[in-house]
């Protein structure tokens, strides 16, 4: 669930309220009214890349069949490419547990745009920012499978990385 800026602000000031109780008055509007502006990030949990679709694939029992995954990076973020620059940067990967009744054939990774930082104008890292899609082959066996694929990235802003992570990316996929 995403919060409006104003729904937030509305949190954080009623918080600042009870929890500056104890502290003098001008201490207590100052945590009261600071500037939310000045935040880049609300300080909700966001997942760093959201799976958009599809949630059910129909495939040919037994045929590799072609699939489009697509993904949307949240607004300030960036995750590096399948095919980073620096061998030291975490690719951006997907992959399918060989238990789940469906066989990962190949996976074509968009080309990532060049980014800079403002700390090294030197280096280009290879990115993804916004939407993206993954074109996938996959092979399912006969029956209805709920694939809890996954993928494996590292975001980042302009300061900073987070640790990298797998999400699960659900799909309900049925050979027939």
């Amino acid at each position: 669930m995403l919060l409006t800026r104003s729904a937030w602000l509305r949190i954080v000031c009623s918080t600042a309220i009870c929890c500056t109780a104890a502290q003098s008055p001008s201490q207590s509007l100052q945590a009261q009214f600071s500037d939310p502006a000045k935040s880049d990030r609300l300080p909700l949990k966001q997942e760093a890349v959201q799976y958009l679709y599809p949630e059910q694939i129909t495939a040919p029992a037994g045929k590799s069949t072609a699939v489009v995954l697509h993904f949307r990076v949240a607004p300030g973020l960036h995750v590096n490419s399948h095919s980073p620059k620096d061998e030291s940067l975490i690719p951006t990967a997907l992959s399918i547990p060989a238990e789940s009744g469906v066989k990962l054939d190949a996976a074509t990774y968009p080309q990532g745009t060049d980014f800079t930082l403002p700390a090294d104008p030197e280096s280009k890292l290879s990115v993804y920012t916004g939407d993206f899609a993954i074109q996938a082959r996959i092979t399912a066996a006969p029956g209805d499978h709920l694939v809890e694929a996954k993928l494996r990235y590292q975001a980042c802003d302009q300061q900073q990385c987070m640790p990298p992570k797998t999400a699960t990316v659900a799909i309900d996929i049925i050979g027939k």
